[in-house]
């Protein structure tokens, strides 16, 4: 069976390669350190299932004492869903890739919870949903205002003094009331 391109991208630890890829060219090695808790042989099988797809490439590589060390980047297209490939797929698929969507935000959040030392307030942790009217005008400002700031942000190395955040947005009409 070939896996849809939602599948392979909506997979836990693939999607989280991805999102380590945006903006960067890295090694395995580079990646682990984005990803401490990815064991290496995982890292590996999901590089090369990421690859064969096309949804991520190999740009470089370098001889090392012997062997051979690739440099990972996405491809100069986007990475995500397009249009094509989320306008030939039933309701039910289109459900079933936000279930799974869903299934990693809860992942990422049970490990967050599953640490010994947890403190919501110092590390920001919290969750919501708004609503607001907004014309498309508005809207697409408000969406290249967050894209422009989160860009800034995934720039950013890891550190000591940086702790590695998620943030999550869904962004959906709501469903239109019948008027009675």
């Amino acid at each position: 069976m070939i896996e849809s391109k939602a599948a392979l991208i909506l997979h836990p630890v693939r999607i989280r390669i991805i999102q380590t890829l945006i903006g960067k060219r890295l090694t395995v090695q580079e990646i682990m350190e984005f990803l401490p808790e990815v064991p290496q042989a995982s890292l590996y099988r999901h590089l090369k299932k990421l690859e064969e797809a096309k949804l991520i490439e190999i740009v470089e590589k370098r001889k090392i004492r012997g062997t051979i060390e690739k440099v990972y980047a996405l491809p100069d297209e986007t990475i995500g869903l397009e249009d094509s490939d989320l306008q030939h797929i039933s309701r039910d698929e289109h459900l079933n890739i936000f279930m799974r969507f869903i299934a990693n935000i809860l992942a990422d959040y049970e490990r967050y919870l599953q640490q010994e030392q947890i403190d919501l307030l110092k590390d920001g942790v919290g969750f919501r949903q708004v609503r607001f009217y907004a014309s498309d005008e508005e809207f697409f400002q408000f969406a290249e205002t967050v894209n422009r700031a989160m860009k800034k942000l995934m720039g950013n190395q890891p550190a000591h003094n940086r702790k590695k955040r998620i943030f999550t947005s869904i962004i959906m009409p709501e469903a239109e009331e019948k008027l009675k």
